[in-house]
């Protein structure tokens, strides 16, 4: 069974591995959550510092 694809270069959908721009083509669907997500905390933590650079969190 074949799934959608997403380019991960210019964003069009496609079913094929790679796009015809060149990109390579990614689920587009986001991960699963799982309350015991070992690495989330690091994830938040390096989000927050990036927001903070750019001035968009105080």
């Amino acid at each position: 069974m074949k799934h959608i694809l997403k380019c991960s270069k210019c964003g069009t959908y496609t079913l094929k591995e790679t796009c015809s721009c060149g990109g390579s083509a990614v689920s587009p669907k986001p991960q699963k959550y799982s309350p015991e997500d070992k690495y989330g905390e690091y994830r938040r933590r390096a989000k927050k510092e990036i927001l903070e650079k750019q001035g968009l969190l105080l």
